[in-house]
């Protein structure tokens, strides 16, 4: 009887039942461990962004415009998903980087040129992290002569010494400092009716400074080097067609995180700073000072936190990103995890751009507008050049065979580089034009 019942069918109904519970859980679980194994490229690409400068513009937007602004966030984010979605494709189907590609397709002459403009671009930007990395720390009352170098030997010593895993861990967890722009938002007590009609109205206006601050908001996410560097962390991850999926996953959360910490931002100093009428921010710093009056020191504090947790995240990624593209556009070794004597470009391009940008930013009274206002006209200028090319790449047959564009997102990637090519041209006329 025992046995009868042990194989009777409701039993062996049970079993099936509890055995296909643990498939599924198992089935669940291997889908998240794969998810965590290519974790990183995307995340750590969108956040970069989230920069010094950038964290300026944001706080300049909201300080400005209050929330009238925040609708932006929502086509941004979609063309920030679709370019680098067309990078990591390529990057996992062809194996090689965007630097890469382009001087086998386009010619030695313009990957010269392309990467000429980008190295100068990413130097200047760089120098304008430590400066950040400089502002952060003297809200803490720490000189930026023991901040900068420290900084500076802290991001070298973890990427000539470490390996790619280890760089990209660090890198992911200096992505958690950004919940601080979060946490200050909800510090501020903003009107939270008054920011969803933000982001569901879309609120247009003729206003120069109004126009200029969108053209702003985009270019500051939508950056050159970011691509560079997601398309090589995916290439020295060594993904395959099979993990494709994954790797798509990972920039889509990647780039809503970093756009939704940039909403916040908006959203904590329309609530602090646009409140009480001050409507201009000339650096993140100043935002975070100014938010103790209305939301008191420890909104600053977290303000700056998130500050130097920013512009660390972003004088790592952007060396990197550069001497992945000159050592990709030279055809030499490259990779965070060779030694000095198996990529010394690679590594010494890396070390040259932090030392030089270490250098140059504990110059007392170095003008930091000046020096991003011009890095910002290089990069307005080469952004059409790489969203063109990135495009190009992407629907070339030869090296893309069934993975290139379709038809329908061919339409959505042409419209993003013809808008955001535009809107970062106008930005440079208006640079420009401001500077005479």
């Amino acid at each position: 009887m025992k046995f009868l019942r042990r194989f009777s069918p409701r039993s062996l109904a049970g079993r099936f039942e509890r055995f296909r519970s643990r498939s599924r859980r198992s089935l669940s679980d291997y889908r998240f461990y794969a998810y965590l194994a290519v974790l990183g490229p995307g995340i750590i690409a969108a956040n970069s962004g989230n920069d010094a400068s950038g964290i300026a513009t944001y706080s300049t937007a909201g300080a400005a415009y209050g929330y009238s602004l925040l609708w932006v966030f929502i086509p941004m984010t979609i063309g920030l998903i679709v370019v680098q979605e067309m990078c990591v494709r390529m990057g996992v189907v062809t194996g090689q980087g965007l630097a890469d590609l382009i001087r086998e397709q386009f010619g030695v002459r313009w990957t010269a040129l392309v990467m000429l403009a980008l190295l100068i671009a990413n130097a200047g930007v760089i120098v304008s992290e430590f400066v950040g990395i400089a502002q952060a720390s003297e809200l803490f009352g720490i000189p930026r002569f023991f901040t900068i170098p420290a900084a500076a030997g802290l991001i070298w010593w973890l990427v000539v010494k470490g390996s790619a895993k280890r760089v990209e861990r660090v890198f992911l967890l200096m992505s958690l400092v950004f919940f601080g722009y979060i946490i200050s938002a909800f510090l501020a007590r903003p009107d939270w009716g008054e920011v969803a009609n933000g982001f569901t109205r879309p609120n247009f206006s003729s206003d120069a400074g109004y126009l200029f601050t969108i053209v702003a908001l985009i270019g500051t996410t939508i950056t050159p080097f970011m691509q560079v560097y997601v398309q090589s962390a995916v290439v020295e991850k060594r993904m395959d067609a099979e993990e494709l999926n994954l790797a798509r996953t990972d920039v889509v959360v990647g780039t809503l995180f970093a756009c939704l910490i940039s909403a916040f931002i908006v959203i904590c100093t329309a609530a602090t700073l646009n409140a009480v009428g001050i409507t201009t921010v000339d650096s993140a710093a100043t935002a975070a000072e100014s938010l103790i009056p209305v939301a008191g020191h420890y909104a600053k504090y977290l303000f700056a936190i998130g500050l130097l947790g920013a512009a660390m995240l972003a004088m790592g990624v952007l060396p990197l990103a550069t001497a992945y593209s000159i050592s990709e556009a030279l055809g030499f070794e490259k990779g965070v995890s060779r030694s000095f004597r198996e990529a010394p470009i690679f590594l010494g391009v890396f070390t040259a751009l932090i030392l030089l940008g270490a250098v140059i930013a504990m110059i007392p009274g170095i003008p930091q507008i000046n020096l991003l206002l011009i890095t910002q006209c290089v990069n307005g200028l080469l952004l059409p050049i790489i969203l063109i090319a990135i495009v190009k790449l992407a629907n070339n047959r030869e090296i893309m065979g069934e993975h290139r564009n379709t038809l329908a997102f061919n339409i959505v990637a042409w419209t993003i580089t013809a808008v955001v090519s535009s809107l970062s041209l106008l930005l440079i006329g208006k640079t420009i034009a401001d500077m005479f």
